[in-house]
């Protein structure tokens, strides 16, 4: 698995509509979290660093920012709009029909852009909350998703899907959707390996991104579980002997595992040697052996799982 083809073949992923998405993308999730985190210093530290997939949301607070990114990028002359891939997502207090357009047209405008790449519809409710209890959307997602396709329709999204999305859900919505979802972004890393999500996805040509790649280091505690990643997956010795043996990082090796297996994945860091180190999982590949060992580290741990949500009907998503 040493071939040139295998090394080129992973640095894009062709969606099911025909778009390419790269595999190697900037997640910025909690970034609003840590006030001293320069996002704006981060996505034009990533761009130059050859980044080209950008990931964000209405809901992280943060768009602003990284359209002030995009911008100067541009005027720089380093990007022009149609060599990056942005992500965003529709967020769970906009699921009504008239909200739908209402927070992509914020994200847009936030982002400085006409157009994002791909919007995702998310499967779990992070943030609303009455009595000190989080809410649930009643709105079918189904209803969600026909929204989705008519912003997909209008020419402000190149391609649409989802985000926390288990078997069921999915096969509900291939079942009555007009358009299928062409990712599927969840959890995934070697204690989170979710197998039977992978094939089925992989089945229905649903392309994955995978986000936390690395467990949970330094995650906000308001968002995750309270044993947060006691295993501490970098430190990980199956990892670090892997690693070892490559002379690449276990950080190069986590994301390795996924784009060798054809899922895109988007490390957050705002350290310009990590984000650059990211970038350098093409020159080498993992042997079948080490992907083995990999996954049998699997333990089913999951970093997010939001005991809160337990009554909405799809817990715990995937």
């Amino acid at each position: 698995m040493n071939s040139m083809e295998d090394t080129q073949v992973a640095r894009n992923i062709e969606l099911n509509d025909g778009t390419r998405m790269p595999a190697l993308g900037l997640g910025t999730w909690k970034s609003s979290f840590f006030p001293r985190t320069s996002i704006q210093g981060a996505v034009e530290t990533a761009i130059a660093a050859g980044y080209r997939h950008i990931d964000t949301a209405y809901s992280y607070n943060n768009e602003v920012d990284i359209g002030k990114a995009l911008q100067s990028k541009m005027k720089q002359g380093i990007i022009r709009r149609q060599d990056v891939f942005i992500v965003s997502k529709l967020w769970c207090t906009h699921h009504a029909p008239e909200d739908i357009p209402v927070c992509l047209n914020k994200s847009l405008n936030d982002l400085q852009l006409d157009y994002l790449d791909l919007y995702l519809k998310m499967g779990d409710e992070l943030f609303p909350k009455k009595d000190g209890k989080m809410l649930t959307s009643d709105i079918d997602y189904i209803d969600v998703w026909r929204g989705m396709e008519a912003l997909q329709a209008s020419g402000k999204v190149k391609s649409i899907g989802v985000s926390n999305f288990n078997i069921l859900q999915l096969e509900r919505l291939l079942a009555l959707c007009r358009v299928p979802p062409a990712v599927n972004q969840v959890e995934l890393h070697p204690y989170l390996v979710q197998t039977e999500l992978i094939e089925f996805c992989k089945s229905k040509n649903i392309a994955l991104t995978a986000y936390s790649p690395f467990g949970s280091p330094a995650r906000s505690p308001k968002l995750i579980r309270e044993d947060a990643d006691p295993h501490k997956l970098l430190e990980d010795p199956v990892v670090a002997d892997i690693a070892k043996k490559h002379r690449h990082s276990p950080a190069q090796v986590l994301l390795r595992y996924h784009v060798q297996q054809g899922v895109a994945v988007i490390p957050k860091s705002d350290k310009p040697h990590h984000i650059l180190e990211n970038t350098k999982i093409f020159d080498f590949s993992l042997t079948d052996e080490d992907m083995r060992a990999l996954r049998g580290l699997d333990r089913g741990w999951k970093a997010c799982l939001l005991d809160e949500i337990k009554s909405h009907p799809y817990y715990p998503f995937v």
